[in-house]
């Protein structure tokens, strides 16, 4: 089975004034997404609660994360660091039908990873650190004797997909596949968690043929 969402244009009043706040009353009314599967539950039993909203502007990508877990772990804050094995959302998109895809790594303070290609890993290229920080990244953390949240808001300009001329009309006449995810490789209990089910006998994240759909509106 093949999850899809409906994704609305957003319109931003005093785009240049960005920030968590900002950003957060403007997806305020856009519905939340489970990341719930997990698809390695045997090996790896513990899942957090995770979840994501998505909406886009004329030019960039908002993605919205919401995260309860029992630690969070930022060791990471150089970009293309091993981002995976800190508290991490994924999030990876493909405009070619799956044919080469962009993988968006991040960790609570904002680290990320992004590389682009096809599933081959060894085909892959990462962009470089000036080009991720086109990226903006808004964090909210909360730690209480009512457990561990993270937030974490992406502004993504279109472009940081660099080997593509994404435009608003582009995602709008088009089907585009994505999957996310949430990931912890080195903490404590381990977990590799997806909002489309992948069906593959190891955890691996890089199999674009079990990406659903995004459909712009």
């Amino acid at each position: 089975m093949i999850n899809s969402i409906r994704i609305s244009s957003i319109s931003l009043k005093n785009d240049d004034l960005r920030s968590y706040q900002f950003l957060n009353e403007t997806l305020s009314d856009v519905s939340w997404n489970g990341i719930a599967i997990a698809n390695w539950d045997q090996d790896y039993p513990y899942a957090p609660q995770a979840k994501f909203r998505i909406g886009y502007t004329n030019s960039a990508i908002l993605i919205q994360y919401q995260i309860e877990e029992e630690v969070i772990k930022a060791q990471y804050h150089i970009h293309n660091d091993p981002i995976w094995e800190d508290s991490c959302v994924e999030f990876f998109i493909s405009f070619d039908n799956r044919e080469n895809y962009y993988n968006f790594e991040f960790n609570p303070i904002g680290a990320g990873l992004i590389g682009y290609g096809p599933k081959i890993k060894t085909e892959r290229a990462r962009l470089t650190a000036q080009q991720i920080n086109q990226v903006e990244v808004f964090s909210c953390i909360e730690r209480s004797h009512l457990g561990s949240k993270w937030s974490l808001i992406q502004y993504i300009p279109f472009e940081t997909f660099v080997h593509h001329t994404i435009t608003y009309s582009f995602l709008k006449e088009n089907t585009i596949f994505a999957n996310f995810y949430k990931c912890g490789d080195h903490l404590p209990r381990p977990h590799f968690l997806s909002w489309n089910k992948i069906d593959h006998p190891t955890p691996n994240f890089h199999l674009p043929e079990f990406f659903g759909e995004l459909l712009f509106e």
